[in-house]
């Protein structure tokens, strides 16, 4: 089952790719179905790889799925790697079954929006970042996650860009503040893996501060 992992990203991002390419000649029920399809399917992988993980030995609940050589420059290397383990699989649970919810009731929700094709490929965008955030290897496969979770937030919040609030003023500036607070975050994670580096430089660790696995409790 674990040679089937990297489908968590395949699914979503299909989703997104195929609304792109061939939404504007599609109706919206099919949009949608597009869509939540995809998250339901990647949803559908987390549960079984749950039970394959679970049918393992609890010291061998810790399983690094390779998919490809990402970043090679003479000793520095990174790849593109997913762990799987009890606690990245239990986030992939949330992610993609709240995330399942959210795209069917948008269906019905979004019928009268205009912009009904777009919403869709934002929110499969979303979760295909939230997903490479919870299940990548490497710090700076993370930081990737981090970033493209910012990115959809952006997106999503100042979605009717166009509209304004008598309270809040316009929606594009609510998008505004979500992507100051995001770079807010990343100064806290670069500041982070400075430390990290720090600490294994004086530790005479020979791994890159920016391919260091991720740590668990």
């Amino acid at each position: 089952m674990f040679d089937l992992a990297w489908l968590l990203f395949a699914f979503p991002a299909a989703g997104a790719l195929i609304n792109l390419l061939i939404g504007h000649r599609l109706n919206k029920t099919l949009i949608g179905a597009i869509a939540a399809g995809a998250v339901i399917a990647a949803f559908l992988i987390a549960v079984g790889l749950l039970f394959s993980l679970f049918g393992l030995e609890p010291e061998a609940r810790s399983v690094t799925v390779h998919l490809w050589d990402w970043i090679t420059i003479e000793k520095f290397h990174v790849s593109s790697a997913m762990l799987i383990d009890p606690l990245s699989i239990t986030l992939t649970l949330v992610v993609t079954g709240v995330g399942a919810l959210i795209h069917i009731y948008s269906i019905s929700y979004m019928e009268h929006e205009e912009r009904f094709q777009r919403f869709f490929i934002y929110l499969n965008f979303f979760i295909l970042a939230m997903l490479i955030l919870v299940l990548s290897d490497s710090f700076l496969g993370m930081f990737v996650g981090w970033e493209g979770v910012g990115l959809a937030s952006f997106l999503l919040i100042g979605f009717w860009f166009d509209q304004r609030d008598d309270s809040y003023g316009y929606y594009a500036d609510a998008g505004k503040k979500a992507f100051l607070v995001n770079r807010v975050g990343d100064f806290g994670m670069i500041v982070a893996r400075l430390a990290l580096w720090a600490v294994h430089s004086m530790s005479g660790c020979q791994t890159p501060w920016l391919a260091l696995r991720q740590f668990r409790p």
